[in-house]
């Protein structure tokens, strides 16, 4: 018996159609929904299965194609120096505008699904991670997780390498849960005191979470993959995505 489906859509947007493939619980009754964002190779395989493991859990889940004005529908790139070099390239290509537009689509789509409670968070790694942050901007969206994400400490996502998320974060209503890598060259540690002394400052509703470990350790392919400390990540993931949004 299967105890998922999956499909995809192709949603308007002002730049053209956007591909979101949904993972969705099989059995009765709707089910709380998350947007889940992928890194700079758009939906791969281990994105794949991280969005089915937690649609396995008993969400509605569902993923953008983060690059659909710039690469064909159903495109992903490889976790290779070339796929790195476009991914990060179209990081900073594409509007903000862009990615908060893409956001209030999905979160539309999902308020409107047969599947759906109506109650959505977002989640996110990598890039991703910063998207499901600025989806927690978003009023339909009550809770965010972001695992690693980059840019939100020097304001540098999107055209003109000039973003607001940090300064939006000081207002933000949704909580938010946030888990880093110790050995992540990406955010480094002047960065993440930056964030986290926005958030405690500002009163946010947030919980934080650091291990020894690198950039993208939760994605199960090469060499920075950490199994232990990713079971431990998910477990927790789960439990604030089941006291936030049910």
């Amino acid at each position: 018996m299967s105890i998922l489906s999956e499909s995809h859509v192709d949603l308007t947007t002002t730049r053209g159609p956007m591909r979101v493939h949904l993972f969705i619980p099989n059995g009765i009754g709707p089910r709380p929904a998350v947007i889940f964002y992928s890194e700079i190779f758009q939906v791969t395989g281990p994105i794949r299965r991280m969005a089915a493991a937690l649609a396995g859990e008993g969400y509605v889940v569902a993923v953008p194609e983060v690059y659909h004005e710039f690469e064909e529908l159903g495109s992903v790139l490889a976790y290779d120096q070339a796929g790195s070099d476009r991914g990060n390239e179209l990081k900073f290509t594409k509007e903000i505008a862009s990615y908060d537009e893409d956001t209030a689509v999905v979160a539309a789509f999902l308020k409107g699904h047969e599947a759906c409670t109506g109650r959505i968070g977002s989640y996110g790694v990598c890039l991703g991670g910063h998207l499901a942050v600025r989806a927690g901007f978003h009023p339909d969206v009550e809770a965010v997780v972001a695992f690693y994400p980059t840019d939100i400490h020097s304001s540098t996502l999107g055209a003109g390498k000039c973003d607001d998320t940090l300064e939006r974060l000081k207002s933000a209503k949704s909580s938010f849960l946030f888990a880093w890598g110790r050995q992540d060259p990406h955010v480094p540690v002047e960065g993440r005191r930056l964030i986290h002394q926005t958030l405690e400052d500002s009163g946010v509703d947030f919980e934080w979470h650091e291990f020894n470990a690198a950039h993208a350790f939760l994605r199960d392919e090469g060499p920075r993959y950490n199994p232990a400390l990713s079971r431990v990540a998910v477990a927790t993931l789960l439990r604030f995505f089941s006291e936030k949004i049910g």
